[in-house]
């Protein structure tokens, strides 16, 4: 589903900040603005408009704030924040150390703790002990009452930061009665910029650790916990749930049963087959030549590199052989809505895929083009998707509803009002 650019990878990204717009994370008539100063396929003027965009919102909401206009200031603080995420998206050739990418992604995480700060809701800053660093993250809260309520943990994926849960779940999660608690973990936001921490494919190591920090929180009902995976983290959600039983839900946005299967559909057989016979050099070269002429190939071979700690691409697509649920697919015991868009430019058929290898009860959500919700994670269709998931999750998670219904009445925010 183009949108605004030919470039397939300009166009899906464009699409997803567009699409956090139901939630206050864009205003389309700054996207369009923004978008007509940049040229097809040019990474320089992405950054700079992008960036110009989000320091000028930023602006914007500081300027409000001084004039005690709260809603209108963390409008724009939530919208400034997922600018400058957009801004340094591509930032990804050599992202060690890149001061710019840490400015920008900084000051991503900034705004967006402007804009809790004035959030009608209670929001609290957490850090989760895992090893011997903590995890970022935030615990969004429908209100303070000592009431226990249904949790929704979400995960990031392969690009996705703790700050834009807001936009991918957490918001709609609060209108319908569920906490929701967010987090970057190794490779993700603000662990692997700060801490050069990667991924690593046993992510119940990761989430085992969320988990225990999240049932020692008041108000949060431990048998009621739904994990949500978005993009590649529905698989560390799904890796995860095999080993640790204690969730009584899963959503994956969208399924994956194998993440290496997206680069043997992207590599020639005769690369991938010398890569993963230990091969580097003329691989490299190959793949090289190919992100020279494709967004999209550059960008995910360069982000893949710096957050799986591979230090070349074949290194890299080696790694992520391990990223798979082939074996382990049916120890998951949770009921699980599997997600699946009509044109996943990325892991198409994987959702099926990985609903025949589990046993536990699935329901498969099918999202199509022709309602708009076809692409990746269901970008630019967030209301529709959210209707889904949450509709299944009431209907599902028997102990989540229960304590939905049974909680007081949520009283109106002033927009609500």
């Amino acid at each position: 589903m183009g949108f605004l650019f030919r470039d397939e990878s300009f166009s899906f990204e464009t699409l997803r900040a567009a699409g956090a717009a139901p939630y206050d994370g864009a205003d389309l008539g700054e996207v369009l603005a923004t978008t007509r100063l940049i040229r097809e396929g040019d990474l320089n003027d992405w950054l700079s408009a992008w960036r110009a965009t989000a320091e000028r919102v930023h602006e914007l909401a500081r300027t409000s704030l001084a004039a005690g206009h709260r809603v209108s200031a963390r409008q724009a603080f939530l919208r400034a924040s997922n600018y400058y995420r957009t801004a340094e998206f591509f930032r990804r050739c050599s992202p060690i150390g890149d001061r710019l990418l840490l400015e920008l992604s900084r000051r991503s995480r900034e705004a967006f703790g402007e804009a809790i700060d004035l959030m009608d809701r209670p929001v609290e800053r957490i850090a989760i002990p895992y090893g011997d660093i903590e995890l970022p993250g935030y615990l969004f809260r429908v209100d303070d009452a000592p009431t226990p309520r249904p949790l929704v943990i979400y995960t990031n994926g392969y690009d996705s930061t703790a700050e834009e849960s807001w936009f991918a779940i957490a918001a709609a999660a609060l209108q319908r009665g569920y906490h929701v608690l967010a987090y970057d973990g190794p490779g993700q936001g603000a662990v692997i910029r700060e801490r050069g921490l990667p991924f690593r494919p046993d992510w119940e190591n990761v989430l085992g650790a969320v988990i225990d920090f999240a049932v020692d929180q008041s108000g949060v009902d431990a048998e009621a916990i739904a994990q949500f995976g978005y993009s590649m983290g529905a698989y560390l959600v799904a890796r995860s749930a095999a080993f640790d039983h204690r969730s009584a839900a899963l959503i994956l946005d969208d399924g994956i049963l194998d993440m290496h299967q997206a680069y043997r559909n992207a590599i020639p057989a005769p690369v991938m087959k010398m890569i993963l016979a230990g091969r580097s050099a003329l691989p490299n070269r190959l793949m090289a030549l190919k992100a020279r002429a494709q967004t999209q190939v550059r960008w995910g071979l360069d982000n893949g590199v710096w957050t799986m700690g591979g230090p070349t691409y074949a290194d890299f697509i080696r790694r992520t052989t391990a990223y798979t649920l082939e074996g382990l697919a049916d120890r998951i015991v949770a009921p699980t809505l599997i997600m699946d868009a009509e044109d996943d430019q990325f892991l198409a058929g994987q959702p099926e895929v990985l609903q025949r290898a589990m046993t536990a009860p699935t329901t498969l959500a099918r999202f199509t083009t022709a309602e708009g919700s076809g692409e990746h994670c269901h970008v630019g269709s967030l209301l529709r998707a959210h209707q889904v998931i949450f509709d299944w999750l009431d209907d599902t998670t028997l102990a989540a509803r229960q304590r939905v219904n049974a909680a007081p009445p949520i009283a109106p925010t002033q927009e609500e009002k």
